[in-house]
């Protein structure tokens, strides 16, 4: 991946470790437990692969998947308008 778009990858990765976090120890824990055990990787992994926290996220918070996804995005704010981020939003919310 290219070092220009290592920014977009650590304020992302930030954010989603905040909003998580943020909605309680137990199920962060759960979320990196499952990303662990399932795909052998960690939340800052999966900005390369956000069909990982993808599942994780929906099995974990359910139907508070899609405020999550939007909490992140708010706190993004004109990051999310970033091709790159942009992308990686796709697939989540796919």
């Amino acid at each position: 991946m290219d070092s220009s778009f290592e920014p977009y990858r650590l304020a992302v990765i930030s954010y989603v470790e905040l909003v998580l976090m943020r909605r309680g120890n137990t199920n962060y824990h759960l979320v990196l437990a499952r990303l662990g055990s399932l795909y052998d990787c960690k939340i800052g992994d999966c900005y390369d692969h956000p069909q990982y926290l993808k599942t994780v996220l929906k099995d974990v918070y359910g139907e508070e998947y899609t405020s999550i996804i939007s909490q992140i995005k708010s706190y993004l704010g004109e990051l999310a308008d970033v091709q790159e981020v942009i992308d990686f939003f796709k697939i989540m919310e796919t």
